[in-house]
Protein backbone atom coordinates (compact mmCIF):
# COMPACT_ATOMS: atom_id res chain seq x y z
CA UNK A 1 0.00 0.00 0.00
CA UNK A 2 1.37 3.40 -0.98
CA UNK A 3 2.54 5.59 1.87
CA UNK A 4 1.52 9.21 2.25
CA UNK A 5 4.12 11.60 0.88
CA UNK A 6 2.21 14.72 1.98
CA UNK A 7 0.60 15.15 5.40
CA UNK A 8 -1.15 18.36 6.42
CA UNK A 9 -2.65 18.52 9.91
CA UNK A 10 -4.66 21.56 11.01
CA UNK A 11 -2.56 23.94 8.93
CA UNK A 12 -3.30 27.63 9.45
CA UNK A 13 -1.65 30.63 7.81
CA UNK A 14 -2.20 34.21 8.92
CA UNK A 15 -0.86 37.36 7.31
CA UNK A 16 -0.50 40.41 9.54
CA UNK A 17 -0.31 43.80 7.85
CA UNK A 18 -0.35 47.44 8.93
CA UNK A 19 -3.72 49.10 8.62
CA UNK A 20 -3.77 51.97 6.13
CA UNK A 21 -6.24 54.85 5.95
CA UNK A 22 -7.23 56.81 2.86
CA UNK A 23 -6.35 60.44 2.15
CA UNK A 24 -3.92 62.90 3.71
CA UNK A 25 -5.47 62.62 7.16
CA UNK A 26 -5.16 58.89 6.95
CA UNK A 27 -1.48 59.19 6.03
CA UNK A 28 -0.85 61.46 9.04
CA UNK A 29 -2.77 59.12 11.33
CA UNK A 30 -0.64 56.25 10.06
CA UNK A 31 2.49 58.04 11.32
CA UNK A 32 1.25 57.92 14.89
CA UNK A 33 -0.71 54.68 15.04
CA UNK A 34 0.44 51.18 14.27
CA UNK A 35 -2.83 49.36 13.98
CA UNK A 36 -2.59 45.99 12.33
CA UNK A 37 -5.08 43.65 10.72
CA UNK A 38 -4.89 39.89 10.38
CA UNK A 39 -6.04 37.97 7.35
CA UNK A 40 -6.49 34.21 7.59
CA UNK A 41 -5.49 32.72 4.23
CA UNK A 42 -5.63 29.03 5.22
CA UNK A 43 -7.77 27.92 8.14
CA UNK A 44 -7.40 24.49 9.80
CA UNK A 45 -6.79 22.49 6.60
CA UNK A 46 -5.90 18.80 6.88
CA UNK A 47 -5.36 16.14 4.21
CA UNK A 48 -2.90 13.45 3.17
CA UNK A 49 -1.78 12.49 -0.33
CA UNK A 50 -0.31 9.11 -1.17
CA UNK A 51 2.62 8.38 -3.43
CA UNK A 52 1.63 8.30 -7.10
CA UNK A 53 -1.70 10.10 -6.61
CA UNK A 54 -2.78 12.88 -8.96
CA UNK A 55 -4.92 15.32 -6.98
CA UNK A 56 -6.77 18.41 -8.16
CA UNK A 57 -6.57 21.22 -5.58
CA UNK A 58 -9.03 23.90 -6.60
CA UNK A 59 -10.85 26.96 -5.33
CA UNK A 60 -11.88 30.43 -6.44
CA UNK A 61 -9.39 33.30 -6.54
CA UNK A 62 -8.19 34.12 -3.03
CA UNK A 63 -9.42 30.81 -1.59
CA UNK A 64 -5.98 29.85 -0.25
CA UNK A 65 -4.69 27.45 -2.94
CA UNK A 66 -1.41 29.18 -3.67
CA UNK A 67 -0.73 29.79 0.03
CA UNK A 68 -1.12 26.07 0.71
CA UNK A 69 1.20 25.18 -2.18
CA UNK A 70 3.78 27.68 -0.92
CA UNK A 71 3.72 26.08 2.53
CA UNK A 72 4.12 22.61 1.02
CA UNK A 73 7.01 23.81 -1.15
CA UNK A 74 8.76 25.52 1.78
CA UNK A 75 8.32 29.13 0.64
CA UNK A 76 6.00 30.01 3.54
CA UNK A 77 5.94 28.92 7.18
CA UNK A 78 2.57 27.91 8.68
CA UNK A 79 1.26 29.99 11.57
CA UNK A 80 0.21 26.75 13.25
CA UNK A 81 -0.31 23.10 12.39
CA UNK A 82 1.99 20.52 10.82
CA UNK A 83 3.07 20.16 7.20
CA UNK A 84 5.17 17.16 6.20
CA UNK A 85 6.39 16.43 2.65
CA UNK A 86 8.43 13.26 2.23
CA UNK A 87 8.65 13.08 6.03
CA UNK A 88 10.22 16.53 6.53
CA UNK A 89 8.92 20.00 7.28
CA UNK A 90 9.59 21.92 4.02
CA UNK A 91 10.20 25.36 5.57
CA UNK A 92 12.74 23.92 8.04
CA UNK A 93 14.61 21.85 5.44
CA UNK A 94 14.36 23.91 2.26
CA UNK A 95 17.41 22.46 0.48
CA UNK A 96 16.44 18.85 1.12
CA UNK A 97 12.83 19.60 0.21
CA UNK A 98 13.86 21.32 -3.04
CA UNK A 99 15.59 18.13 -4.22
CA UNK A 100 12.39 16.14 -3.75
CA UNK A 101 9.89 18.47 -5.40
CA UNK A 102 9.29 20.03 -8.79
CA UNK A 103 7.21 23.16 -9.35
CA UNK A 104 5.66 24.58 -12.52
CA UNK A 105 3.94 27.97 -12.43
CA UNK A 106 1.96 28.79 -15.55
CA UNK A 107 2.77 32.51 -15.37
CA UNK A 108 6.40 32.23 -14.24
CA UNK A 109 9.43 30.39 -15.53
CA UNK A 110 12.49 28.86 -13.88
CA UNK A 111 14.41 28.88 -17.16
CA UNK A 112 17.29 31.25 -17.90
CA UNK A 113 15.93 33.77 -20.38
CA UNK A 114 19.05 34.29 -22.52
CA UNK A 115 20.49 30.78 -22.44
CA UNK A 116 19.77 28.10 -25.02
CA UNK A 117 17.40 25.53 -23.54
CA UNK A 118 20.04 22.80 -23.73
CA UNK A 119 22.42 24.83 -21.54
CA UNK A 120 19.65 25.51 -19.03
CA UNK A 121 19.20 21.77 -18.56
CA UNK A 122 22.96 21.31 -18.21
CA UNK A 123 23.03 23.91 -15.42
CA UNK A 124 20.07 22.25 -13.67
CA UNK A 125 21.81 18.87 -14.00
CA UNK A 126 24.74 20.21 -11.99
CA UNK A 127 22.56 22.00 -9.42
CA UNK A 128 20.56 18.85 -8.69
CA UNK A 129 23.60 16.53 -9.05
CA UNK A 130 21.95 14.35 -11.68
CA UNK A 131 24.24 11.61 -12.99
CA UNK A 132 25.20 11.50 -16.68
CA UNK A 133 23.29 8.24 -17.14
CA UNK A 134 20.09 9.54 -15.51
CA UNK A 135 20.34 12.84 -17.38
CA UNK A 136 20.58 11.09 -20.73
CA UNK A 137 17.69 8.71 -19.90
CA UNK A 138 15.40 11.54 -18.77
CA UNK A 139 16.21 13.84 -21.66
CA UNK A 140 15.42 11.02 -24.12
CA UNK A 141 12.11 10.56 -22.31
CA UNK A 142 11.37 14.31 -22.53
CA UNK A 143 12.25 14.32 -26.23
CA UNK A 144 9.68 11.59 -26.72
CA UNK A 145 6.76 12.84 -24.59
CA UNK A 146 7.32 16.62 -24.75
CA UNK A 147 8.90 16.83 -28.23
CA UNK A 148 11.72 19.14 -27.10
CA UNK A 149 14.14 18.30 -29.92
CA UNK A 150 12.67 20.90 -32.30
CA UNK A 151 13.66 23.80 -30.02
CA UNK A 152 16.26 22.37 -27.60
CA UNK A 153 19.01 24.67 -28.96
CA UNK A 154 16.86 27.83 -29.05
CA UNK A 155 17.22 30.51 -26.40
CA UNK A 156 14.33 30.61 -23.94
CA UNK A 157 13.33 34.15 -24.97
CA UNK A 158 12.52 32.92 -28.49
CA UNK A 159 10.19 30.11 -27.40
CA UNK A 160 6.43 30.27 -27.83
CA UNK A 161 4.24 29.96 -24.74
CA UNK A 162 3.47 26.32 -25.52
CA UNK A 163 7.14 25.48 -26.04
CA UNK A 164 8.14 27.26 -22.83
CA UNK A 165 5.52 25.39 -20.79
CA UNK A 166 6.81 22.06 -22.10
CA UNK A 167 10.37 23.17 -21.36
CA UNK A 168 9.39 24.27 -17.82
CA UNK A 169 7.74 20.91 -17.18
CA UNK A 170 10.91 19.10 -18.24
CA UNK A 171 13.03 21.39 -16.03
CA UNK A 172 10.84 20.64 -13.01
CA UNK A 173 11.19 16.89 -13.61
CA UNK A 174 14.86 16.68 -14.55
CA UNK A 175 15.89 15.57 -11.04
CA UNK A 176 12.99 13.06 -10.86
CA UNK A 177 11.19 14.62 -7.87
CA UNK A 178 8.77 12.54 -5.82
CA UNK A 179 6.24 15.39 -5.79
CA UNK A 180 5.26 17.72 -8.63
CA UNK A 181 3.26 20.91 -8.00
CA UNK A 182 1.50 22.26 -11.08
CA UNK A 183 -0.05 25.74 -10.89
CA UNK A 184 -2.09 26.50 -14.04
CA UNK A 185 0.24 24.44 -16.31
CA UNK A 186 -1.96 24.87 -19.41
CA UNK A 187 -2.99 28.52 -19.02
CA UNK A 188 -3.16 30.35 -22.34
CA UNK A 189 -2.31 27.30 -24.43
CA UNK A 190 -4.16 26.08 -27.52
CA UNK A 191 -6.07 22.80 -27.49
CA UNK A 192 -3.35 20.75 -29.20
CA UNK A 193 -0.59 21.85 -26.79
CA UNK A 194 -2.87 21.39 -23.78
CA UNK A 195 -3.59 17.84 -24.83
CA UNK A 196 0.14 17.15 -25.33
CA UNK A 197 1.01 18.45 -21.85
CA UNK A 198 -1.79 16.44 -20.22
CA UNK A 199 -0.59 13.30 -21.95
CA UNK A 200 2.98 14.04 -20.85
CA UNK A 201 1.88 14.45 -17.21
CA UNK A 202 0.03 11.12 -17.37
CA UNK A 203 3.07 9.34 -18.81
CA UNK A 204 5.40 10.90 -16.23
CA UNK A 205 3.08 9.77 -13.44
CA UNK A 206 2.94 6.24 -14.84
CA UNK A 207 6.69 5.92 -15.52
CA UNK A 208 8.09 7.50 -12.35
CA UNK A 209 5.08 7.17 -9.97
CA UNK A 210 5.34 10.92 -9.40
CA UNK A 211 2.80 12.43 -7.02
CA UNK A 212 1.06 15.34 -8.75
CA UNK A 213 -0.85 18.22 -7.11
CA UNK A 214 -2.64 20.28 -9.73
CA UNK A 215 -4.17 23.70 -9.13
CA UNK A 216 -6.07 25.14 -12.06
CA UNK A 217 -9.23 26.92 -13.15
CA UNK A 218 -9.38 24.72 -16.24
CA UNK A 219 -11.58 21.89 -14.98
CA UNK A 220 -10.92 19.87 -18.12
CA UNK A 221 -7.37 19.46 -16.77
CA UNK A 222 -8.85 18.09 -13.55
CA UNK A 223 -11.19 15.67 -15.33
CA UNK A 224 -8.45 14.46 -17.68
CA UNK A 225 -5.78 13.93 -15.02
CA UNK A 226 -7.20 13.57 -11.51
CA UNK A 227 -9.32 10.96 -9.76
CA UNK A 228 -9.39 12.91 -6.51
CA UNK A 229 -10.33 16.52 -5.93
CA UNK A 230 -9.87 18.83 -2.93
CA UNK A 231 -11.87 22.07 -2.86
CA UNK A 232 -10.89 24.99 -0.66
CA UNK A 233 -13.08 28.04 -0.02
CA UNK A 234 -12.23 31.08 2.12
CA UNK A 235 -9.26 29.19 3.52
CA UNK A 236 -11.26 26.13 4.61
CA UNK A 237 -11.35 22.69 3.01
CA UNK A 238 -14.95 22.03 1.99
CA UNK A 239 -14.58 18.87 -0.11
CA UNK A 240 -12.06 16.04 -0.36
CA UNK A 241 -13.02 12.97 -2.30
CA UNK A 242 -13.36 11.04 -5.52
CA UNK A 243 -14.24 13.03 -8.63
CA UNK A 244 -16.98 10.57 -9.60
CA UNK A 245 -18.47 10.78 -6.09
CA UNK A 246 -18.60 14.57 -6.40
CA UNK A 247 -20.51 14.25 -9.66
CA UNK A 248 -22.90 11.68 -8.17
CA UNK A 249 -23.52 13.71 -5.01
CA UNK A 250 -23.83 17.20 -6.46
CA UNK A 251 -24.50 16.60 -10.13
CA UNK A 252 -27.93 15.01 -9.81
CA UNK A 253 -29.64 17.08 -12.48
CA UNK A 254 -29.85 15.88 -16.05
CA UNK A 255 -31.39 17.17 -19.27
CA UNK A 256 -32.47 15.24 -22.37
CA UNK A 257 -33.00 16.91 -25.72
CA UNK A 258 -35.41 15.29 -28.18
CA UNK A 259 -35.74 15.99 -31.87
CA UNK A 260 -39.29 15.10 -32.96
CA UNK A 261 -40.62 14.07 -36.34
CA UNK A 262 -43.28 16.77 -36.28
CA UNK A 263 -44.38 19.68 -34.10
CA UNK A 264 -46.47 18.15 -31.29
CA UNK A 265 -50.14 19.12 -31.05
CA UNK A 266 -51.63 20.55 -27.87
CA UNK A 267 -52.87 17.18 -26.60
CA UNK A 268 -49.37 15.70 -26.74
CA UNK A 269 -47.88 18.76 -25.06
CA UNK A 270 -50.45 18.45 -22.27
CA UNK A 271 -49.69 14.74 -21.95
CA UNK A 272 -46.05 15.56 -21.27
CA UNK A 273 -46.89 18.10 -18.58
CA UNK A 274 -49.16 15.74 -16.70
CA UNK A 275 -46.56 12.95 -16.62
CA UNK A 276 -45.02 14.44 -13.50
CA UNK A 277 -44.64 17.78 -11.78
CA UNK A 278 -40.96 16.96 -11.31
CA UNK A 279 -40.25 17.03 -15.04
CA UNK A 280 -39.42 20.45 -16.49
CA UNK A 281 -40.29 20.60 -20.18
CA UNK A 282 -39.53 23.22 -22.79
CA UNK A 283 -40.81 22.93 -26.36
CA UNK A 284 -39.57 24.91 -29.34
CA UNK A 285 -41.13 23.74 -32.60
CA UNK A 286 -39.78 20.20 -33.15
CA UNK A 287 -37.37 20.35 -30.22
CA UNK A 288 -38.21 19.23 -26.71
CA UNK A 289 -35.92 19.68 -23.69
CA UNK A 290 -36.69 17.79 -20.49
CA UNK A 291 -34.83 18.53 -17.23
CA UNK A 292 -35.10 16.42 -14.07
CA UNK A 293 -33.29 15.16 -11.00
CA UNK A 294 -31.85 11.65 -11.25
CA UNK A 295 -33.09 10.94 -7.73
CA UNK A 296 -36.63 11.15 -9.13
CA UNK A 297 -36.22 9.39 -12.48
CA UNK A 298 -33.74 7.34 -14.42
CA UNK A 299 -32.76 8.46 -17.92
CA UNK A 300 -34.45 5.35 -19.34
CA UNK A 301 -37.74 6.20 -17.58
CA UNK A 302 -37.82 9.73 -19.00
CA UNK A 303 -36.99 8.61 -22.53
CA UNK A 304 -39.64 5.92 -22.26
CA UNK A 305 -42.29 8.41 -21.11
CA UNK A 306 -41.57 10.80 -23.96
CA UNK A 307 -41.34 8.17 -26.69
CA UNK A 308 -44.63 6.66 -25.57
CA UNK A 309 -46.32 9.95 -26.42
CA UNK A 310 -44.29 11.28 -29.34
CA UNK A 311 -42.43 10.12 -32.41
CA UNK A 312 -38.77 10.92 -31.77
CA UNK A 313 -36.03 11.06 -34.42
CA UNK A 314 -33.01 11.93 -32.24
CA UNK A 315 -32.04 12.02 -28.55
CA UNK A 316 -29.18 13.82 -26.78
CA UNK A 317 -28.44 13.30 -23.07
CA UNK A 318 -26.57 15.98 -21.12
CA UNK A 319 -25.33 15.22 -17.62
CA UNK A 320 -24.37 18.00 -15.21
CA UNK A 321 -20.80 18.97 -16.01
CA UNK A 322 -18.05 19.36 -13.42
CA UNK A 323 -17.83 23.04 -14.36
CA UNK A 324 -21.44 23.60 -13.30
CA UNK A 325 -20.98 21.73 -10.02
CA UNK A 326 -17.83 23.62 -9.05
CA UNK A 327 -19.35 26.95 -10.12
CA UNK A 328 -22.24 26.32 -7.73
CA UNK A 329 -19.81 25.42 -4.94
CA UNK A 330 -17.76 28.58 -5.58
CA UNK A 331 -20.91 30.70 -5.46
CA UNK A 332 -22.41 29.13 -2.34
CA UNK A 333 -19.27 28.04 -0.48
CA UNK A 334 -19.55 25.33 2.16
CA UNK A 335 -23.36 25.51 2.06
CA UNK A 336 -23.30 23.84 -1.36
CA UNK A 337 -21.38 20.82 -0.07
Amino acid sequence: MNQSVIELKNIRKEFVSTKHYPGFKGAVKGLFTKETETKVAVDDVSFSIKEGEMVGYIGSNGAGKSTTIKMMSGILTPTSGTCLVNGIEPYKNRKINAKNIGVVFGQRTQLWWDLPLSETYTVLKEIYEVSDEDFKERMNFFYEVLELENFIHSSVRTLSLGQRMRADLAAALLHNPRVLYLDEPTIGLDIVVKDRIRQAIREINEKYNTTVILTTHDLVDIEELCNRIIIIDAGKKIYDGNLLDLKRSYGGSCSIHFEMKEVPNQDKVQAIHVLSEKLECEINKKKLSVSFNKDDFTVAEVIGKIMANMEVTDVQIKETELTDIVKRIYQNGAEAV
